[in-house]
């Protein structure tokens, strides 16, 4: 064979390493990544900006002289990462120009750049004044003199939570009722004002979301001045951005628990509850209830409870952040005053076709904007510009989500619009009525804030030009004049008079509104409009009535549910929201006026709905004649009412029910306060004997404390070690301190029995009894090595257990048979300390190979094989995540994956976990009274207890237990993962993983 010249193959190593080098520049450089967009038939996509003249845009506003204002993140949890690097000045918010109008940007300038705008994520520009969202602060900035430089830093907003995290604090719009319009993803909790009082709304409620009534996240508006602020909906997940169309309806979009396909758009019907959380108790959607939905994105969102406003539309998988309505006419008319939004997940922008249906609304998806194959492309936010073109902020990250940054130096904005369209702008003089009209009905946010701001000023003197708006023909623009006539004092009653009687429902939905806004008697509009035509006009009287405690008010109400058509769930809840605050008195009204007819099927969902204690007895009643699934819907409808009569309902259920029924009745009662009679026991003794093995046998002797059944408990946990009632039933035999009767299971030295206990007693590896139990079994030598095995890998997962098998390492305690077992666990341990140490004791298991691995560009480069991959899923990724259901349900689900991260990304993932965590898959720590340590993922918590899994372990902390909790800076993923699969294995696990995605596409 003929030799190769040394100095030649090294020449020809560095070429092919600067030809790969190049190629993957290439591939992500901005002229790829336009190539690379599909946009709408008719339109254009150009690329207005990109690195290095700015990265990571978080967030975009356009002012009236079109330049567009970008909020950076270079710094989004840099600083929480020493291996990243980092601006020590801070972030920057920046103004992109295009001085010479070819659509292109030429010019840059810093607006503002410090350590306190670290990773903002929302900017809202009007006039002189800039809004910066940046969590815990709101600022506003005030250039008086426009030389784009601040000369007043203002604090509006203070004490919101969620720094350096994407749930916190966002952006502010301009509604076009003259209000400001807000909000915050659920790690925002409270919001103080800028001298530190805890913000209180216009209804008297402070906004906290501790559930005295909020909870999550929050939808709100205020005055211009920052005063009559108002929380508009609550129980979000990370609602990332507000949407206000003319009328003054809002829409906004939420993330579910990533992984859940749960991802949805909202219409905010004033004073909802959304469903992230049970309202109740605050518990997670993953925790057990009556008439829990069959379908994880309906369950995630608690849509099968009364009080729950339904969505407009779900999804599915995704990471939605930017949204507006397009007011403009560039774009073609499927567009025209729709919603537009920004899917990074799916590298996709689109529109949601909003349609009315009944009380609420429907929708349908139309892509605007989106990646052929770049899975970089991350559209972040979108804004309309004053010419009527949209221009789109790219985060452009190899992922997105789980507060991982891929790439800090990148970030791209397109300009999307008709077809060879200049970036011409429209000349603006908001001096004069007409000018200022025109400036209304711009596309732009700034331009149209002026223009109503002058208005404004003008008062009687614009009258003239509004009035031509408000007597022609387009609705939109006639409900833009309206809310500036409604501004005129002495001629506020007839514009809104006349709004009320208006062929459009908008608009008299419209003038309901501004009777609200600008304090009107509400009852005379509300008496004028409760037996309109349309369901929305109606839904809007119901919710404008809420809070009034009058017979008026009750008596329009009972009008209202007399014409719910027993179909409309968005009506229903109005009702339910109206009622809220006075559920008695509306109830009651309603019940008098309907008479013999409650029983009706319609009103049966009023009765479900109500949380007057009147309809507790007509609940009951309606129990008795149901079929099994609306014996479910009703049952969980008693969860949701606090009056202590229901005590005495629920025994006169379990009195006269059987079977099913009364088994429902008895796991509702408040047990602990619940007075036991002889009736009652023989029912609950009936059900006992029925149900052994089952779940309801082991929750009901563990809600009724019935110890004397801790031996039939014991029997459970051995039959059926692998379910939820064998486990169960081992929780409640720990709690009551009965190991003498596991301890009888031991002396027994059966093989099956001792791997049975071991099976159901796993779960609880946490507790000290547990350990205890687990390490007798496996330091006995004589018992049979599989039992023996089984109890060493119980360790795995929690904090404390795997430290007590270290500290048995460190000591040699662990015998020799049982080395691999424990270096199983060592190996599969998240936290690098107990791995590093764990070797130090105990050979660990290695990769297959050995060595290192290679740079994840020539990872991505190699080629992997899918189905192999889907094998090597199974064997060391199942144990965490799940694919189409198959998997246990800890981890994020995979089953989109491939649609949200690319291979880069993906391999990031599995090398790299602590980098990146992905939101409500955080470890916590906590300390509890008695020494012990709980750790893992919160899976829900409510006021009394926090409820944890690690894995399949799963563990109840009692918080009155909690000395304190910390939040866990490294993944609970394994860091070595890796290190059990060959580099190929790696490799076809990958390529498995990047081709699962959505299967069908949006049309």
């Amino acid at each position: 064979m003929r030799k190769i010249n040394p100095i030649l193959l090294s020449f020809l190593l560095l070429w092919t390493i600067a030809c790969s080098d190049k190629k993957t520049a290439d591939e992500h450089s901005p002229e790829y990544s336009l190539a690379d967009l599909k946009v709408h038939n008719g339109l254009e996509v150009g690329l207005f900006a990109s690195e290095p003249m700015f990265s990571n845009p978080t967030n975009i506003a356009i002012d009236s002289r079109g330049r567009i204002w970008v909020c950076e993140a270079y710094n989004y949890r840099n600083q929480l990462n020493p291996k990243n690097p980092v601006k020590p000045e801070g972030d920057r918010i920046m103004i992109l120009e295009d001085t010479d109008k070819d659509g292109v940007a030429d010019k840059s300038k810093v607006f503002y750049q410090g350590t306190d705008v670290n990773a903002a994520l929302g900017i809202c520009v009007l006039g002189n004044k800039v809004y910066v969202s940046c969590s815990p602060n709101v600022f506003v900035f005030t250039d008086d003199n426009g030389d784009d430089v601040p000369d007043k830093k203002e604090v509006l907003f203070t004490g919101i939570k969620g720094e350096q995290h994407d749930h916190g604090m966002h952006t502010f719009i301009f509604g076009h009722d003259g209000r400001m319009y807000f909000n915050m993803g659920n790690e925002g909790q409270m919001l103080l004002s800028a001298k530190g009082d805890t913000v209180v709304d216009v209804h008297g409620r402070k906004v906290v979301t501790n559930g005295k009534p909020f909870r999550q996240g929050l939808a709100l508006r205020m005055d211009m001045n920052g005063e009559n602020v108002e929380v508009l909906g609550h129980n979000f997940r990370n609602n990332y951005e507000l949407a206000v169309d003319p009328y003054g309806t809002v829409w906004q979009s939420d993330n579910d628990d990533d992984g859940n396909k749960g991802v949805r758009i909202n219409y905010v019907m004033e004073q909802g509850n959304y469903g992230y959380t049970d309202e109740m108790t605050g518990a997670g959607w993953r925790a057990r209830r009556t008439n829990m939905e069959n379908d994880i994105p309906v369950r995630h969102w608690h849509l099968n409870d009364p009080g729950v406003v339904p969505n407009l539309l779900q999804t599915g998988s995704g990471s939605p952040t930017g949204i507006l309505i397009y007011e403009g006419d560039m774009l073609p008319k499927t567009f025209q005053s729709q919603l537009i939004h920004c899917e990074p997940g799916h590298n996709v922008v689109r529109s949601y076709v909003v349609e009315e249906d009944g009380a609420g609304y429907k929708a349908r998806i139309v892509n605007l904007l989106e990646a052929k194959e770049d899975q970089w492309f991350r559209p972040s936010d979108i804004a309309a510009a004053p010419d009527g073109s949209i221009f789109i902020a790219d985060w452009y990250d190899p992922g997105v989500g789980g507060h991982q940054v891929g790439d800090l130096n990148r970030g791209r904005i397109y300009r999307i619009s008709s077809k060879d369209a200049e970036y011409a702008l429209p000349a603006m003089d908001v001096s004069t009525a007409e000018g200022a009209v025109k400036a209304l009905l711009n596309p732009n946010m700034d331009i149209r804030y002026q223009g109503y701001q002058s208005l404004a000023k003008m008062g009687d003197a614009a009258e003239p030009e509004l009035q031509k708006l408000w007597k022609g023909e387009n609705p939109r623009h006639r409900a833009q004049a309206f809310w500036l006539l409604a501004r005129l004092d002495n001629k506020r009653d007839g514009y809104v008079q006349e709004a009320l009687q208006d062929e459009d429902s908008n608009i008299r939905i419209m003038g309901l509104r501004a009777v609200r806004q600008f304090k009107g008697d509400i009852i005379k509009a509300a008496t004028q409009l409760k037996n309109d035509k349309s369901p929305q006009v109606r839904r809007d009287v119901a919710i404008a009535i809420r809070g009034i405690k009058s017979q008026e008010a009750a008596n329009i109400w009972a009008e209202l549910a007399t014409q719910y058509n027993g179909k409309d769930r968005w009506y229903l809840e109005a009702l339910g929201i109206s009622a809220d605050p006075s559920p008695d008195l509306y109830f009651d009204t309603w019940v008098t006026k309907v008479g013999k007819d409650w029983n009706k099927p319609a009103n049966r969902d009023i009765i479900w709905r109500s949380r007057s204690k009147s309809a507790m007895p007509m609940l009951a009643s309606l129990i008795k004649d149901a079929n099994e699934k609306e014996m479910l819907r009703y049952f969980r409808a008693f969860d949701f009412h606090k009056d202590p009569s229901k005590q005495r309902v629920l025994t006169g259920l379990i009195t006269s029910s059987n079977d099913e029924k009364l088994v429902y009745a008895l796991k509702h009662v408040d047990a602990e306060n619940f007075k036991m009679t002889p009736a009652v026991r023989t029912k609950l003794n009936s059900v006992l004997d029925k149900s052994k093995g089952q779940l309801e046998f082991v929750e009901l002797i563990a809600l009724y404390n019935l110890e004397n059944k801790a031996p039939e408990l014991l029997e459970v946990a051995l039959q059926y070690p692998d379910s939820a009632s064998g486990r169960e039933a081992s929780r409640v035999l720990l709690d009551w301190g009965r190991q003498d009767l596991l301890e009888k299971v031991l002396a027994s030295r059966k093989k099956d029995e001792t791997i049975a206990i071991i099976k159901s007693m796993r779960a609880h590896i946490h507790d000290r009894k547990t350990m205890d139990f687990m390490e007798r079994i496996f330091l006995d030598t004589t018992r049979d090595v599989e039992a023996r095995t089984l109890a060493v890998r119980a360790f795995a997962g929690p904090w404390q257990s795997e430290n007590r098998l270290l500290e048995l390492a460190k000591n040699n305690k662990i015998p020799k048979d049982l080395h691999v077992a424990a270096g199983g666990v060592f190996q599969a341990a998240w936290r690098g300390d107990v791995r590093q140490q764990g070797a130090e004791y105990i050979k660990l298991p290695g990769s297959k190979e050995g060595g290192e691995l290679p740079s994840v560009s020539v990872l991505v480069e190699s080629k992997g094989n899918a189905n192999k991959g889907k094998e090597v899923f199974k064997n060391v990724c199942s144990n965490c995540h799940q694919v189409n259901n198959e998997g246990t349900n800890f981890g994020p689900d995979l089953s989109e994956i491939g649609d949200k991260l690319s291979k880069e990304a993906i391999y990031n993932s599995i090398l790299f976990p602590d980098q990146g965590i992905s939101f409500g898959y955080e470890g916590y720590r906590f300390q509890l009274k008695d020494g012990s340590t709980a750790v893992g993922k919160i899976v829900s918590e409510t006021e009394e207890k926090i409820d944890l899994q690690y894995m399949t372990s799963q563990q109840s902390v009692d918080k009155s237990q909690v000395v304190s909790r910390s939040k866990m800076e490294t993944s609970l993923m394994p860091g070595n993962l890796h290190a059990s699969m060959s580099q190929q294995e790696l490799v076809d696990l990958v390529e498995y993983l990047s081709g699962l995605k959505k299967t069908m596409a949006a049309r």
